[in-house]
């Protein structure tokens, strides 16, 4: 018998890869998605969250009792928030009215106290992502605590080295590209690190929302993919990250979303219909012989609110 867990953060990492069966086209690659929803909070952001709290306790900056702040569109924070309330720290996060209601729900309920910033109509913008870390930075220096600043804190980067290993494991070492949206660009970067220490050759494809594609040059726009697409460069970001960039707008990555939960029974979020939708045009490219692997970033049970009213729309223009 195997010995018990000592708790839920050590339910964090080690997710499957599935392999997806019906929004795949003919002769293309197999597309596997990584399947992050199976942590804990049902997002990725677990896997970083712990290694920045970790990182800080490592390094004498955060003891007993301790204070975290951050600044994130919801996931990030719901993941602290987790990792908090296991280690007894208390938690300030600032966020905003354009994120997921049910990620604001989920912080207040594992504890968190948070201040929200108004958007310009309920859209991700660059100025709401300052405006972000300008309220987050006050708090900081008001309560002394721990920034976790992950827009650019490179202890993150262990946590997603570790993710690449279990795909470069569960794939046998035969994964010809890897596709994943941009963020902070922590879980691309630190995945491609780990990915190439195997293979050079892997194609790394980085996503962003077609309306704000600041990675291709383009300007700075708003969308609705949450989690995803801050309106400027973010400083984690490295020339040579990837191989190429994909423009997904936000309408095909609600409709992939969407797709997904139709066909393949995996209800997700917007960020990971953009990174299928990206994966397939690869997958095209590629053939029937490669492997394409991308990530679930989430559940989409963060959103219930939003695909909802999606739906009801649809419905009512039938």
């Amino acid at each position: 018998m195997s010995a018990a867990l000592r708790s839920v953060l050590d339910c964090i990492g080690n997710t499957r890869l599935l392999p997806l069966g019906k929004v795949v086209p003919e002769n293309g690659a197999r597309i596997l998605l990584k399947l992050e929803n199976e942590n804990p909070t049902g997002s990725m952001k677990d896997r970083m969250a712990l290694a920045m709290i970790e990182a800080a306790e490592a390094g004498g900056r955060l003891t007993a009792g301790g204070t975290v702040v951050e600044y994130t569109g919801g996931s990030t924070g719901v993941s602290l928030a987790l990792v908090c309330a296991v280690k007894v720290y208390t938690l300030h996060i600032v966020s905003s009215d354009a994120f997921a209601r049910e990620k604001l729900d989920h912080m207040r309920i594992l504890g968190a106290h948070l201040t929200i910033v108004e958007s310009d109509g309920g859209r991700m913008t660059e100025k709401l992502t300052r405006d972000m870390v300008e309220a987050a930075r006050f708090i900081a220096d008001r309560t002394g605590g721990v920034w976790t600043d992950q827009l650019n804190n490179t202890d993150q980067l262990a946590a997603y080295h570790r993710m690449s290993e279990e795909i470069w494991r569960q794939t046998g070492g035969r994964i010809d590209s890897f596709v994943q949206s941009v963020g902070t660009a922590a879980s691309l970067r630190g995945t491609a690190e780990g990915l190439r220490r195997h293979d050079r050759r892997i194609l790394m494809v980085a996503v962003e929302p077609a309306e704000s594609a600041v990675l291709s040059g383009g300007p700075s726009g708003a969308h609705k993919i949450d989690g995803i697409g801050a309106g400027y460069v973010v400083p984690l970001w490295q020339d040579g990250i990837a191989d190429r960039i994909e423009r997904i707008p936000t309408e095909e990555a609600t409709a992939m979303a969407l797709r997904l939960a139709r066909e393949e029974g995996l209800f997700a979020g917007t960020s990971t219909g953009a990174n299928v939708a990206a994966a397939l045009r690869v997958a095209m490219e590629l053939g029937p012989d490669a492997t394409v692997v991308t990530v679930m970033c989430d559940t989409g049970m963060k959103y219930l609110q939003r695909f909802g009213a999606i739906v009801s729309a649809d419905r009512s223009a039938a």
